[in-house]
């Protein structure tokens, strides 16, 4: 659906104010989706988000600067996300081997669990895919990968 009937609204200054408004909107709505899929687990966004970056890093630890370094939302409070799977078992958080000042955090059996769970239930393809065809994903890809310079 058409912007202008998601928001009522039926003039924009110009086509990049559409834009910056339509991108804003899209984002809520798929946060919206994938919310819905996270909290049948328990799961926040960001929790998701820091358990996919320690999977993609295992069997090897990460430090909270490369959990920052990489998430999605920067302005996100990595240690606190980190104590709260920490409470949920789904991370394990332990003394660095190679500097004892440093805190090592690894994803834990629990937590490589409800990824596999979630990549069953998640496919971003099948979210998408009924809208937008796989070459205009791939175009609007890099017309996100452009306007971020």
């Amino acid at each position: 659906m058409e912007i202008e009937k998601e928001i009522y609204n039926r003039k924009f200054e110009n086509s990049h104010q559409k834009a910056v408004v339509n991108l804003l909107y899209t984002y809520g709505w798929i946060t919206n989706l994938l919310r819905l899929l996270l909290n049948k687990h328990n799961v926040t966004l960001q929790q998701y988000n820091i358990l996919r970056i320690l999977r993609g890093q295992h069997p090897n630890p990460a430090t909270i600067n490369i959990l920052k370094e990489r998430m999605l939302d920067k302005m996100s409070d990595a240690s606190r996300i980190v104590e709260r799977l920490v409470q949920k078992d789904l991370v394990i958080r332990c003394v660095s081997d190679k500097d004892r000042r440093a805190v090592d955090i690894l994803i834990s059996q629990n937590g490589l669990d409800i990824l596999q769970k979630l990549d069953t239930e998640i496919s971003l393809k099948a979210m998408l895919s009924n809208n937008i065809s796989e070459e205009e994903a791939s175009t609007l890809s890099g017309l996100l990968d452009k306007m971020r310079g």
